[in-house]
């Protein structure tokens, strides 16, 4: 069975950073593109980074370049967002997403964690 378990959400002030983490079971990240989605109150969920070993390729959504940073402990089985320079409209719950493909993972993800809340106060 594929799990994927968040954690590293919080209130955090304008400026501050958080550092998600998201570890898996039933699959190894190696063969999957796997990333984090959010969702605002009143908004679609979005995808904000993905890293894809097979694809070769790293996304990051326009508003979060030069501030997050996606990465993957392989040994761990553990991706993480490191988030920096938080703004207010940075507040979301954040999902980790995964799937077979890139492309998969922008379409709508196969798998999704339970969500964790990342709060900035201005």
């Amino acid at each position: 069975e594929v799990q994927l378990v968040e954690s590293g959400g919080g209130l955090v002030q304008a400026g501050g950073s958080l550092r998600l983490s998201c570890t898996a079971s039933g699959f190894t990240f190696d063969d999957y593109a796997v990333g984090w989605y959010r969702q605002a109150p009143g908004k679609e969920r979005e995808g904000v980074s993905c890293f894809s070993d097979s694809d070769g390729y790293t996304y990051y959504e326009d508003s979060v370049k030069g501030r997050f940073t996606i990465s993957i402990d392989n040994a761990k089985n553990t991706v993480y967002l490191q988030m920096n320079s938080l703004k207010p409209e940075d507040t979301a719950v954040y999902y980790c997403a995964a799937d077979v493909t890139y492309t998969g993972w922008k379409i709508g993800p196969d798998y999704w964690g339970q969500g964790t809340q990342v709060t900035v106060s201005s």
